[in-house]
């Protein structure tokens, strides 16, 4: 099957910025032209480069990709560049190379160096005479082939050359430039398609008699085009001539759901469901529970105040990202907060009280500020703030991020650490470093990883994140880890190198991120998070059925109407007598 890789070009800093058309994006060949895959968002980045002192990040990006389909897996090219596309010193002369078995998950090798000044292009071939791989670059105007030793390191096997070898295509995709073709064998194509294409309803089976007293619990099974499937309710109409018929029960939120409702979380708890979210209304000065019996009950519910910026002297302004959360049997607020000003932002523990009800103000206990296994202060050299639970073979972990003003700002990264089950405000391990915004999606417009929360699922751990600047560009990145291995070992977590979540995924909704996990009662996950209606709208609360894929994983862009399209809602069964 064809493919292409091709850059994009940007809309504007605040709908699609330079730094994101400025990556890997991917097409296939269609009946009309080229289709864009991830929703022509891109699907491969290069790293920022450090600073091995100050750690500082320089954020970098790349241009002119170009994919050779090599073996079993897939080798790529491209041009490094810093964030906007300007020449980079430290890629002088160099091409970046990546490696990708299925067109999903990338390894980037590195920067190798083929000349002495800049490249503006490059590719790769296989060596017909020596066999191995060429490399074919594009320097002062002229064009060299320069061939790769089995580790891929330039030799000095070095020649002046007719042409590149590379084609570009002309390509329908809106915004797509430097498009360069390449073929994808049946299995490969299949599964990057089951991955980057968002999965839609494409059959509806289920059994044709049911007896009266079991239509409660009959479910459908709703097939979508990944291979995955869902099942689903049905609301039931009267019975009529031996028969019953009804409609597959798809829930409807409108967006947004709650305006001026930031980082929400919905918690279920001894029966009810609690919606809990930063006040942007206010200025961030105080936090509201809504109560109900259902998901959908929340939409309404009366908001009841739980904490404000005057009733404690240590909590002042800035009341930001609350999560219920149990640990060890018992209900906490895991939340930021300062008496001060945004550089004294500090993560804080609120417990409940025994016997206390989660949306009473005074069933709550003061808020703790979180504390090293040494009893000092989680951070005195920046702000701690999203903080997060994480439980995995008996061990309770928290994760939150964490920014650095002192002595350089080196932005928002995220951290783990073990926790004392007993007292959860307070580490027992030393924190670890899980992401920082090292992609151009990670530090678009400024360099924030946040806002971590888990979701567990088929054997495997999926910790979401959010990154950029919370402004219409936001969005969701993954990182993943089998249940039950040590999440304080890094080696054990793997990166997604695009988001998962995106401006692009829903039209109309800018910069989703910031978002939190429920499973209902009929074992559906809920997707909360906020977005904004608009490009310069409020940030609101928005809520989402995740989907799982083919292969486990957490699908957060199926929109409702992928998830069952007109004409397939009706069932009509035989009744059972």
């Amino acid at each position: 099957m064809k493919f292409i890789c091709y850059n994009r070009l940007p809309v504007s800093e605040a709908e699609y910025a330079p730094r994101l058309g400025l990556s890997m994006h991917l097409g296939v060949e269609s009946p009309d032209g080229f289709m864009p895959l991830n929703h022509n968002y891109g699907v491969l980045f290069v790293k920022a480069t450090q600073d091995p002192v100050s750690r500082a990040l320089t954020p970098m990006s790349l241009k002119k990709p170009f994919v050779l389909p090599y073996g079993e897996k897939f080798l790529i090219a491209a041009v490094r560049t810093l964030a906007n596309g300007e020449d980079d010193e430290s890629s002088r002369g160099c091409a970046v190379l990546f490696e990708t078995a299925d067109l999903v998950h990338y390894r980037e090798i590195g920067l190798i160096k083929l000349a002495d000044d800049y490249i503006s292009d490059v590719a790769l071939k296989e060596c017909s005479c020596h066999g191995g791989i060429v490399a074919k670059y594009v320097c002062g105007g002229k064009t060299y082939r320069r061939r790769l030793s089995d580790d891929l390191m330039p030799t000095d096997d070095v020649k002046e050359c007719g042409n590149l070898g590379k084609e570009y295509t002309e390509c329908n995709i809106f915004g797509a430039y430097d498009s360069a073709e390449f073929e994808v064998s049946a299995d490969k194509a299949d599964y990057a398609l089951k991955k980057l294409l968002t999965p839609k309803a494409v059959a509806v089976e289920y059994e044709k008699e049911a007896a009266l007293e079991s239509l409660a619990d009959y479910r459908v099974t709703v097939r979508y085009s990944d291979g995955s499937c869902h099942k689903k309710r049905v609301d039931w109409e009267s019975p009529k001539d031996g028969k019953i018929a009804g409609k597959i029960h798809v829930e409807h939120y409108d967006f947004p759901i709650a305006t001026n409702r930031a980082d929400p979380c919905v918690y279920f708890y001894k029966g009810d469901y609690y919606f809990i979210a930063t006040n942007d209304a206010d200025g961030n000065r105080s936090i509201y529970v809504r109560r109900a019996k259902t998901i959908p009950g929340l939409v309404n519910a009366p908001e009841k105040l739980i904490l404000d910026a005057v009733t404690y002297p240590h909590v002042g302004g800035l009341l930001w990202a609350p999560e219920f959360h149990n640990v060890a049997g018992k209900e906490y607020i895991f939340h930021a907060c300062t008496p001060k000003e945004f550089g004294d932002e500090q993560s804080h523990v609120m417990a409940l009280k025994d016997g206390g009800e989660l949306d009473d103000k005074n069933s709550w206990e003061a808020p703790r500020r979180v504390l090293k296994k040494d009893g000092s202060p989680l951070y005195e050299k920046g702000i701690t703030l999203d903080m997060t639970t994480l439980e995995s073979a008996g061990r309770i972990y928290v994760a939150w991020s964490q920014r650095q003003f002192d002595p350089i700002d080196l932005g928002a990264w995220v951290y783990i650490a073990e926790i004392d089950p007993k007292e959860p405000w307070r580490l027992i391990s030393d924190p670890v470093l899980l992401t920082m915004p090292e992609y151009g999606w990670q530090n678009n417009h400024t360099l924030v990883d946040e806002g971590p929360f888990m979701l567990k699922n088929n054997g495997k751990i999926y910790l979401t994140f959010s990154s950029a600047l919370v402004d219409s560009t936001y969005c969701v990145g993954l990182l993943t880890a089998d249940d039950g291995a040590d999440l304080l070992d890094t080696k054990n977590w793997e990166k997604s190198n695009y988001p998962l979540l995106h401006s692009l995924s829903k039209p109309g909704e800018y910069g989703p991120g910031h978002n939190a996990y429920v499973t209902d009662e009929y074992g559906d996950i809920w997707n909360t998070y906020h977005a904004r209606p608009g490009i310069d709208g409020p940030r609101s609360s928005g809520i989402r059925r995740v989907h799982i894929g083919f292969d486990g994983e957490p699908v957060l862009d199926l929109l409702e109407e992928n998830e069952l399209p007109k004409g397939m809602e009706r069932v009509e069964v035989k009744i059972k007598v």
